[in-house]
């Protein structure tokens, strides 16, 4: 903050529109899934510059990603900015999740008082909001005016000086490789613990046969069992979002599930002989089914599918994936026992 603009509601806090080392720190922290959920800014009405009642009106999540993202495109510009309260989710999320909602866009205007702070009954709300708000319920609801900006926060500075005009450019979403590849670390990260307990599970599985548990099976079986493991979960959330458009169909956990069958069959080949015919169809198995679960994450991060989109194939998959988890787990025990 640097200081506050008065208005006829009181005190507006000013934000500066340079990101600081902390807010690239943690702006970091939380693309590792550290404090991910608490990375969030206090709703209300702040301000860019020195704006007055025509200024334009700017409103976005408190999720501190997305409020960064649009005050750092804001230098040289006066503006209010009104954060709805999203729960610290992003615009996208929060729209689908009925948070970034009308409901709430015309409470934020009542709490803060912005009817008596600007004389332009306006708003301009991110293009990506327009799935959870309705802007002539707004209109209705509070009297202000409900203009969609565009996709980016890069592209307002020219969608204000154009007059509120968005060109094709400004309106077209786009899913680039490196906005993918900055979906993969959180990703990763937020497998910790279920990961010590998978390998937990899987080493002590392994080691079951016809004396009922040998020690050196834990190692022999183990450890093909693990790194089939580890390289499903690289194709799940490495592969899958890198090579996403190369992939033959729109479906996630379909493109999990074929980057998962090639990954096991490709350990199972690096294990021949360690491992046995029934033991390498678990191995294959196992790799699709927790491969097509992961890469089904990015459902709701990419303008690939919508939101009754993303529920249909979650209730096709999930049943797939879990018979497929289950009939790996029976055939990865029933393996020493069939010879």
């Amino acid at each position: 903050m640097d200081g506050f603009v008065e208005t006829p509601a009181g005190p507006v806090p000013r934000v500066i529109t340079a990101l600081s080392f902390r807010d690239r720190a943690g702006a970091a922290k939380t693309r590792l899934g550290i404090g991910r959920y608490e990375y969030k800014v206090v709703p209300g009405l702040y301000c860019a510059g020195i704006p007055g009642p025509e200024a334009p009106v700017l409103v976005t999540a408190n999720y501190k990603l997305t409020f960064d993202a649009l005050r750092k495109e804001l230098g040289g510009l006066d503006a209010w900015i009104l954060a709805a309260d999203t729960r610290g989710i992003n615009v996208w999320c929060a729209a689908g999740k009925g948070l970034f909602s009308t409901e709430e866009v015309v409470r934020r205007i009542e709490r803060s008082r912005l009817a008596e702070v600007v004389s332009r009954r306006e708003l301009i709300l991110p293009q990506l909001s327009a799935t959870g708000v309705a802007a002539h319920q707004v209109k209705r609801g509070c009297g202000f005016r409900v203009l969609y900006g565009p996709v980016r926060a890069a592209d307002i500075p020219a969608f204000v000086r154009a007059g509120n005009a968005a060109d094709d450019a400004m309106r077209t979403v786009t899913f680039t490789l490196w906005e993918r590849a900055v979906l993969v670390p959180v990703e990763i990260l937020l497998l910790r613990k279920p990961l010590a307990a998978a390998v937990f599970a899987i080493l002590l599985l392994s080691g079951i046969g016809p004396g009922f548990f040998s020690p050196e099976a834990v190692l022999t079986r183990g450890i093909p069992a693990v790194c089939t493991t580890l390289l499903a979960i690289l194709s799940g959330t490495v592969a899958v979002p890198l090579f996403l458009p190369r992939l033959p169909w729109r479906e996630f956990w379909i493109g999990g599930a074929l980057a998962g069958i090639l990954t096991g069959m490709a350990t199972t080949w690096l294990f021949h002989g360690r491992v046995s015919l029934w033991e390498s169809l678990a191995l294959v198995l196992w790799s699709a089914a927790l491969a097509s679960y992961l890469a089904m994450n990015f459902t709701g991060s990419t303008p690939y599918t919508s939101p009754s989109g993303v529920e249909k194939e979650m209730r096709r998959a999930i049943p797939v994936q879990a018979a497929g988890g289950v009939l790996a787990a029976v055939l990865w025990i029933a393996g020493p026992f069939m010879g």
